[in-house]
């Protein structure tokens, strides 16, 4: 079953009532008191067309409501951090902010909490994982723009022509499937991809420790780095690598020539983002559950509003109005598949997981994929995220790593190693 990732719809159907599957259009109306609203807004660009989309969407915006007034900034990923220190440096941040991470604005007591903006209706269609991913310290500081997850990607000729008929779903079983690959195809076929760099070994920890039914935290968001869970990941993976079912060099190998291999052929299984397949690729691959407790590494980028203390409730009702119209239902699938992510609410994902071909990809003709959206909008209510509302988050990243190379590389145990990283963040 081939999955190909083709992505929302044409800007300039924006308001169209396009089909089956979403609700009533959000957003209109004029401010309880009247007055006309400004609202700036900076958006991160996450490709060629995203400028197109939004100045339609602002375009679209302001006429359905004559009092507001919306300035859409399109901002660089590269520069968008620069951007917004230097604008609350000088007290001029924006109203609405789309960037990733929001904690260091929480400490600096810049956010409205998202309770006071977002309309229940709203709050209640996001996937709960997602809207609870923004969470910190028992409030909810931000919202999910936009989605992405990790599948276990398999390359269904490779392992139907080594006697493995279906994806494995246990560690038991991947590590069948692997040798099934090693014992058919020798070094002409890399059994499993694995990435514990620099740049991702974070995200191999979460793989594995949540799927052995571990993790960084326990069910009180306490610290659990050396869990028995976890000690035992570690240990898998060092297997893998011992048993010569991976690539050569997972110490500095990063995903993404992973990716390219996968793409290629020449790499039967791996886990990895929904969208790591190349278009041209003429592999035949499933993206399935990742083994064991099948939870998934989500990923989202965030919306969030900066405190106005001089501002009335004109002002709130505008972002409620901003935040209902992005996401109903035919204008966010629209966004989703413009852009190339998965949406972050439920009529959107069962919008898409059937009518997906009605949206266009930005700047091109190509539509997207019903098939594709049905399959990974499945995996987000299964999602897990990064504790990165913690302040040690970072230290823990580099940790993790660092646990998994000395381990992997036989200079320390997997039991000694997470205790001295335990120790070290949990004092």
């Amino acid at each position: 079953m081939k999955k190909k990732i083709l992505s929302v719809l044409l800007a300039a159907a924006m308001v169209a009532s396009l089909a089956v599957g979403c609700g009533k259009s959000g957003g209109g109306g004029e401010s309880s008191d009247g007055d006309g609203v400004k609202l700036d807004v900076i958006i991160s660009q996450y490709g060629n067309y995203t400028q197109d989309w939004w100045t339609e969407f602002e375009k679209t915006f302001e006429e359905a409501n004559k009092d507001i007034d919306l300035n859409i900034e399109i901002v660089s990923w590269n520069d968008i951090y620069s951007v917004v220190n230097t604008r609350i440096s000088s007290n001029e941040q924006p109203d609405i902010l789309n960037i990733s991470g929001f904690a260091d604005y929480v400490a600096d007591d810049l956010l409205m909490p998202a309770e006071d903006y977002v309309s229940s209706e709203l709050k209640d269609n996001f996937i709960p994982s997602f809207w609870e991913s923004n969470d910190m310290d028992g409030t909810v500081w931000a919202l999910p723009i936009l989605a992405s997850c990790r599948s276990l990607f398999c390359n269904m000729d490779l392992l139907n022509e080594a006697g493995i008929t279906n994806p494995p779903a246990t560690w038991d079983e991947v590590l069948a499937a692997c040798k099934a690959v090693k014992d058919k195809f020798g070094a002409d076929i890399v059994p499993w991809g694995l990435d514990i760099s620099t740049d991702e070994g974070q995200a191999a920890f979460s793989y594995y420790t949540w799927n052995f039914g571990g993790g960084f935290v326990d069910d009180k968001g306490d610290w659990a780095l050396n869990s028995k869970e976890n000690v035992e990941a570690v240990e898998y993976i060092k297997t893998l690598i011992d048993s010569g079912y991976c690539n050569s060099a997972p110490f500095t190998d990063t995903r993404y020539p992973l990716q390219d291999a996968f793409s290629a052929g020449t790499l039967a299984m791996m886990i990895g983002p929904m969208n790591m397949v190349a278009a041209d690729s003429t592999v035949n691959y499933v993206a399935a559950d990742l083994p064991g407790e099948k939870t998934a590494l989500g990923v989202c980028d965030q919306l969030m509003v900066f405190k106005d203390d001089e501002a009335g409730d004109a002002r709130t009702e505008a972002i409620t109005k901003f935040f209902d119209a992005f996401y109903e239902c035919e204008t966010y699938s629209d966004y989703m598949v413009y852009e190339g992510f998965l949406p972050a609410t439920q009529d959107a994902s069962d919008n898409l997981a059937a009518n997906a071909e009605n949206y266009k990809v930005g700047g091109s003709d190509a539509t997207g994929s019903s098939d594709y959206f049905k399959t990974f909008c499945a995996v987000l209510p299964n999602c897990k995220f990064y504790p990165m509302q913690k302040a040690e988050w970072m230290d823990v990243r580099n940790g993790v790593i660092d646990v998994e190379q000395q381990v992997c590389n036989g200079t320390m145990g997997a039991q000694e190693a997470l205790d001295q990283l335990q120790e070290t963040v949990a004092k």
